[in-house]
């Protein structure tokens, strides 16, 4: 197996393979900050309802949102890895920066909406519409956790082909995704669960 940025087919008809974790948890940051931010303006206008009350709807659809996002289609994640098939030796696989980058790149127009929403809806709701986002961004994070537990528990990193994330959206569970393949747990550049390997310190 080959490593590198590169996208789509590989050498000798490998393909080009991003991590399912990796993908789940490069919303994370984004949506976590914009919200954080979408929420510390939001609480400058009182509102209609008053700053106590848009804090305490935020509060809880921080919450339901966080859990929501998390759990969203488990049952899939888990159908996708039983059936993995083993990558191929001509397989190229997607560095994390790569992988962060291009999911990024593919929804700004979606997070500056979200943004410019959450702030709207400061007007009757202070900061409710930035806590939103930020228990999305939560979610995912928590979702990229919980992948990463299955990766260690089976000793086994999950790998998407990067042409079936051009589709609906780059969803590494949606509808265009036929199949996951697998690795061992020390191949690529991405500890289980999506995290930066951290490399042991020269003595």
């Amino acid at each position: 197996m080959a490593r590198g940025g590169r996208e789509g087919r590989g050498a000798r008809g490998g393909r080009g393979l991003a991590r399912v974790a990796v993908v789940v948890r490069a919303g994370a940051a984004p949506l976590w900050w914009l919200g954080v931010c979408a929420a510390g303006i939001g609480l400058a206008v009182p509102g209609l309802t008053g700053r106590r009350i848009g804090l305490l709807a935020g509060a809880a659809l921080f919450l339901v949102t966080a859990a929501v996002v998390a759990c969203a289609r488990r049952r899939r994640y888990r159908a996708l890895a039983r059936a993995a098939a083993r990558a191929g030796r001509h397989d190229v696989l997607q560095d994390r920066a790569v992988s962060v980058r291009a999911w990024r790149r593919g929804h700004r127009l979606w997070l500056l909406l979200a943004f410019l929403a959450a702030l709207a809806g400061s007007l009757a709701l202070p900061a409710a519409g930035g806590l939103l986002l930020a228990g999305a961004g939560t979610g995912l994070r928590l979702k990229a956790a919980w992948l990463g537990r299955q990766e260690r528990a089976e000793e086994v990193l999950l790998w998407v082909r990067v042409d079936w994330l051009g589709k609906h959206g780059g969803r590494p569970a949606g509808p265009a995704v036929k199949g996951y393949r697998s690795t061992g747990i020390a191949a690529g550049d991405a500890a289980p669960g999506g995290a930066r390997r951290r490399t042991a310190a020269l003595v």
